[in-house]
């Protein structure tokens, strides 16, 4: 039989590990009205980048060009090479949040069969179920650690996929990531980033100005639409 002084140290234990949980508890609820905070003033941003993109689109000379853009991000891609960039966590305790994202990215990844494919994981929990499905892994990425270092994992992020498109031929960079619903639910989700969606850029082009004057602008047109592209970009692996 346990004795007395064997079950006060038993339930002094307890009692610390309840205040080290709380304590992490409290942590993460700080660092995730961080994230929450950074996502509100990154969608103010990205209808910035949206309304940058609805004027430039809305000129003449630059639509008459823009044919070249649509032809080049049509939906009838070779889907010869794919760089895939998964989102997953670097902790454990979070459920199955890295084997559903690795499982739903498999399946549409087996689905489009490309001839060739990259594949970057963010957060190393997601190297096991990945390897478990037989998918090489090309690109590892540390989730960041605080909202401070997101966007310099994002411009690392850019590089890479500029590597792959300029030394690999990459064709398509599909994003996939756990998209937060309400409180802890969320969704896989995927999102094509590059090409970018001509359809997205035709009703932007089409949506109605909110004045009835519209802005204008000064600089190169296709100079213009490729530094908002490259926001737009930034802005997706942000999210994401």
């Amino acid at each position: 039989m346990p004795t007395i002084e064997s079950l006060r140290a038993k339930i002094g234990s307890v009692q610390d590990l309840q205040s080290v949980v709380k304590t992490m508890k409290a942590l993460a609820a700080v660092s995730i009205r961080q994230y929450q905070t950074a996502v509100e003033s990154l969608a103010d941003y990205n209808r910035t980048i949206e309304m940058g993109l609805q004027i430039v689109l809305r000129q003449r000379y630059f639509s008459e060009q823009r044919g070249i853009l649509a032809s080049a991000t049509d939906s009838k891609l070779s889907h010869n090479s794919l760089g895939a960039i998964i989102f997953g966590s670097d902790q454990g305790l979070c459920g199955q949040f890295n084997e559903q994202i690795a499982s739903y990215a498999v399946e549409k990844l087996n689905d489009l069969q490309p001839e060739k494919m990259k594949i970057a994981a963010v957060g190393a929990r997601l190297i096991l179920p990945l390897e478990a499905s037989e998918k090489s892994i090309t690109e590892q990425f540390f989730v960041p650690s605080s909202v401070t270092e997101i966007t310099a994992m994002v411009q690392e992020m850019l590089l890479t996929i500029e590597q792959w498109q300029t030394q690999q031929q990459v064709e398509q960079i599909i994003l996939f990531y756990n998209k937060s619903l309400s409180g802890a639910s969320y969704r896989p989700t995927n999102l094509r980033l590059l090409p970018v969606d001509p359809n997205w850029l035709k009703n932007l082009e089409k949506k109605a100005w909110s004045t009835p004057v519209l802005p204008t602008f000064t600089m190169n047109e296709n100079q213009l639409f490729s530094a908002l592209i490259r926001q737009y970009l930034f802005i997706s692996l942000y999210l994401a």
